[in-house]
């Protein structure tokens, strides 16, 4: 296990430059947006992540997080709908947004939202591991073409997943409590599949 941010700084960076050298996967540049849901977010720019058709994902920088929230505002469009090669992994969670955790590999700790194409509709997802072990549990259904904001917030001993609108939250049990400590956890398709055509997802932070 990775105990601390050094060594897995030294961990990831070979992966992170071998993958920047051997995919063809690009981030398109912050757009301006008028789509906002508050006043904080009118004057951030959003990123449109662009996951190419054959990829899991797109080129990302490594970015050390310490935070107890992430919020950030999503807008998915008509890429978001697809068909598995496989149908048995028509129900596998693609990942959108979150960070890891306990200064772990984010398939040790982490917490994420997820969403997946599924019963001909776009469901949210949360999406989290602790200890190495994987939970997930269906959040709500989106439109396309229109923004929500997410919030994970990561509290005493669990996850709690939220969205804009949505009354009630899923909660996920954390390994501990404190404020989190680990990197950044952006876009992947998969599951096993890679993305069947050109994915995009707008999103923008939240303070």
């Amino acid at each position: 296990m990775i105990n601390n941010l050094k060594p897995l700084f030294y961990y990831l960076f070979p992966l992170l430059v071998f993958s920047s050298c051997s995919n063809e996967m690009v981030i398109e540049l912050p757009e301006k947006t008028t789509s906002s849901t508050s006043d904080a977010t009118a004057n951030s720019p959003a990123i449109t992540y662009l996951i190419k058709a054959g990829s899991h994902e797109t080129t990302n920088p490594f970015k050390l997080l310490r935070k107890s929230q992430v919020r950030f505002v999503v807008t998915f469009d008509s890429s978001a709908v697809y068909r598995s090669k496989d149908t048995d992994n028509q129900a596998d969670i693609n990942k959108l947004y979150g960070m890891s955790d306990f200064n772990t590999f984010h398939q040790t700790n982490s917490a994420r939202f997820g969403w997946r194409w599924y019963n001909n509709r776009l469901e949210l997802m949360a999406y989290s591991y602790k200890n190495g072990v994987n939970s997930s549990d269906f959040i709500t259904a989106l439109e396309l073409n229109k923004p929500y904001t997410c919030t994970l917030t990561l509290s005493d001993q669990k996850y709690i997943y939220q969205v804009e609108g949505q009354t009630t939250s899923v909660e996920q049990s954390r390994r501990g409590s404190g404020i989190a400590s680990g990197y950044q956890l952006y876009p992947y398709f998969g599951g096993d599949e890679t993305a069947p055509h050109d994915v995009r997802i707008k999103i923008q932070e939240l303070p």
